[in-house]
């Protein structure tokens, strides 16, 4: 990637944000929403005797359905607004933003094929935090590796938001998107996503990076981030890394019907894209599950979970020597190839998954560091709120 990160300003209210990052990156949305088509994962989904340009206009067609409806259920019609200013800003029809912004979290109900059997456009993903006791200077830090098909990360961008009355934050996107992938706000509070795997039921509501997006502009603190997205209808599932500014860090995880918060322990707590809490197993994919014929051909056959389990292994093998950790140490950790260059490392160098970007938070210094690339390649830039 190059050393300088593509970046968009937004500012004013909802409307005027998504007009003004669909307006810079017009060019760069049009390709991601023609780069769908090409996905492996999208075009497997389309029933045989059914032409392509059929099913993507059916699948447009549901998605905006879907998008309309989430909207009346959430966030007092922000969210509205902010999607139709990027359609505005782009000019594009709202169906096609609509595919692009759901495609992850909501395939599976615009297909209508089932959640227990992953497409293979989920993806990866780890994180680490620590404070306190386990952080070496006992602020809390948070790293993060975002892993997806390689593909994605021509659609990368850092985005500054400042919604008026709200709180500012720098963030980590998709040009198309509205929601926010990884971000910290002028409060000093600091959010990264990964991807679950859930089966609990699905209704039209927003997704967990628009949730994300809303938690940066709200809230101030870990616990006033719980329970915006506990009192929040949504779609999709996902681990949450959360740390303040105070102090607190905190794994939170959400399905669709449940979340469920997972304290750090003696300072610690990291998560891959398996759910560790009693209260969410019923909800995940089973253990044994695995990728079908209707995954793209190199995931076929594999187990959901082989990769995350792998991957906290690792992780927790990394830590367990090297207490209390610095943010080098961490680049060192989710650095790491415990597996080869594989998907199951936790620096992902996959036949089909990658890491394609790794971030970190520092709260306190309300500070987000970001690198388009493989962690164990990373230069990290910094931005200040």
């Amino acid at each position: 990637m190059s050393d300088t990160l593509p970046e968009v300003d937004c500012c004013g209210d909802a409307r005027a944000m998504g007009r003004q990052q669909g307006e810079a990156l017009q060019g760069n949305i049009r390709r991601a929403i023609a780069e769908i088509g090409k996905l492996e994962a999208f075009r497997l989904m389309k029933p045989r005797w059914m032409p392509m340009l059929l099913f993507r206009q059916l699948a447009e067609r549901k998605a905006h359905r879907f998008m309309q409806d989430a909207f009346r259920s959430g966030s007092r019609g922000e969210f509205e607004q902010r999607f139709m200013g990027i359609c505005e800003g782009a000019d594009l029809p709202e169906p096609k933003l609509a595919l692009c912004c759901l495609l992850e979290a909501v395939m599976s109900d615009l297909t209508g094929s089932t959640q227990s059997q992953p497409s293979g456009l989920q993806a990866g993903c780890s994180a680490i935090a620590v404070t306190g006791p386990a952080s070496k200077d006992g602020e809390a830090r948070v790293m993060h590796n975002f892993d997806h098909v390689p593909v994605v990360q021509q659609f990368f961008v850092v985005r500054r938001s400042n919604p008026v009355g709200k709180l500012k934050s720098v963030e980590f996107t998709l040009s198309p998107l509205l929601g926010t992938v990884d971000g910290v706000n002028e409060a000093g509070l600091g959010v990264t996503c990964n991807y679950a795997y859930v089966t609990d039921r699905l209704s039209a509501a927003p997704t967990i990076t628009m949730l994300i997006a809303h938690v940066l502009a709200e809230a101030r603190t870990v616990s006033e981030a719980i329970e915006l997205i506990a009192g929040q209808p949504r779609a999709g599932g996902g681990l949450l890394m959360l740390a303040d500014a105070a102090g607190d860090v905190t794994s939170l995880e959400v399905s669709n019907r449940r979340v469920q918060p997972r304290v750090a322990d003696e300072g610690l707590v990291f998560h891959t894209n398996r759910l560790q809490c009693g209260s969410m197993a019923s909800v995940e994919i089973v253990a044994d599950a695995q990728y079908d014929h209707r995954a793209p051909t190199l995931l076929r056959g594999r187990r959901v979970h082989e990769s995350a389990d792998l991957r906290a292994e690792a992780i927790q093998n990394a830590v367990a020597s090297r207490l209390p950790l610095s943010l080098d140490d961490m680049h060192q950790i989710m650095s790491g190839h415990a597996h080869g260059e594989s998907c199951n490392s936790v620096c992902m160098h996959g036949d089909y998954w990658s890491t394609t970007a790794c971030t970190q938070l520092l709260p306190k210094e309300r500070k987000f560091r970001v690198a388009f690339d493989n962690t164990c390649q990373a230069k990290l830039q910094e931005f200040s709120v």
